[in-house]
C-alpha cells in the first residue's frame, strides 16, 4: 500500500476473526489489515494465529489496551524490528 495515497485515511473496517475458538470482531483501518496480513505471511502464521499471539501478549501487559490498539502497537513494533518486552 502506498502511504502517499489518500486511502490511508480510510475509516476502520470491522472484520470477524476467531481467537482461541471464540469469534470476535476487530475494527482496523485497511492499512493495518494489510500490514497484519503481511506480518502473518512474514512470520509464517495464519492471520488468526498471529492475532491470538498478539492477544496473549496484550493480556500479559500491566495495563492491557484494547485488542485493536494492541494490534496497531504490535505491528508498529514489528515494523521497527523490536521484540515485545515485559513491563
Amino acid at each position: 500500500m502506498d502511504l502517499a495515497k489518500p486511502e490511508i485515511f480510510h475509516p476502520p473496517v470491522k472484520r470477524s476473526i476467531t481467537i482461541a475458538g471464540h469469534q470476535t470482531s476487530i475494527s482496523l483501518e485497511p492499512l493495518f489489515w494489510d500490514l497484519l496480513k503481511a506480518a502473518s505471511d512474514q512470520h509464517g502464521l495464519p492471520l488468526n494465529a498471529l492475532v491470538a499471539r498478539i492477544d496473549v501478549e496484550r493480556i500479559a501487559a500491566t495495563q492491557p489496551p484494547g485488542l485493536a490498539t494492541a494490534i496497531r502497537l504490535w505491528l508498529t513494533n514489528d515494523l521497527l524490528g523490536k521484540t515485545v518486552q515485559a513491563d
